[in-house]
């Protein structure tokens, strides 16, 4: 019972935020939004600046959670891929969508949730990260196996990741830099018109030069809501 109160509370917040912002939203607001008193809120919430907190946790919490569903899914390395910038960026456009004041739960600057935001920023990157690694490391072993059937020669082990084909070894990204190049491409897309549209074929087109033997298009996937 007590967790569903806090739920509305953190509904109340939400609408308030939507139609004020952060800024001048109150307590008072929370309790009307909620039809209870002022006294009742604090039962739930500190006060303001935590009713905030907790909503900008639930919402990034959420998302998260999408984001390594899709990491651990039985699908190929690039629908993996593209799942988690999905629950990226279906975040920031069901914000958006709602209010202009809303984009303020995703501001890395903001006082009451920017640690929030970056927290989720670094667990995305974290996730991308281990994809490129296990992609790169999987190529490695493919081209050890296919050298050593080639030779008649028995297989060691897993060797370093190797750069694409004519691709110096030294100017191949890592995987950290691959990841950080995918989450470049969703903030891009944020403010884009389309946006949740043009996230497949970009997302196709990114991951064609930094996945190796990448061939295949990516078969379609619904965008999940909140």
């Amino acid at each position: 019972m007590a967790a569903d109160r806090l739920s509305e509370a953190l509904d109340a917040t939400y609408a308030c935020l939507s139609r004020y912002g952060v800024r001048r939203t109150t307590v008072d607001d929370i309790a009307r939004e909620m039809g209870v008193s002022r006294s009742a809120v604090y039962q739930y919430v500190r006060g303001k600046d935590d009713a905030v907190r907790k909503l900008a946790m639930r919402l990034h919490d959420r998302a998260l959670a999408r984001a390594e569903a899709a990491a651990v899914a039985p699908v190929p390395p690039a629908e993996r891929v593209h799942g988690i910038l999905a629950a990226k960026l279906d975040l920031v456009l069901d914000l958006t969508g709602r209010s202009p004041h809303a984009v303020e739960l995703l501001d890395p600057g903001a006082r009451l949730s920017g640690d929030i935001c970056d927290a989720f920023t670094a667990r995305l990157r974290a996730l991308l990260t281990e994809q490129f690694t296990a992609a790169g490391r999987d190529a490695a072993v493919h081209g050890q196996v296919r050298g050593a059937v080639a030779h008649g020669q028995a297989v060691a082990g897993p060797g370093p990741v190797r750069a694409s084909p004519g691709e110096p070894a030294a100017l191949a990204p890592t995987p950290a830099q691959c990841a950080d190049i995918c989450l470049a491409l969703v903030v891009g897309l944020e403010t884009a018109p389309d946006a949740a549209r043009l996230l497949r074929p970009a997302t196709d087109a990114l991951l064609t030069g930094l996945l190796p033997h990448r061939t295949a298009p990516l078969r379609p996937l619904q965008r999940t809501t909140s």
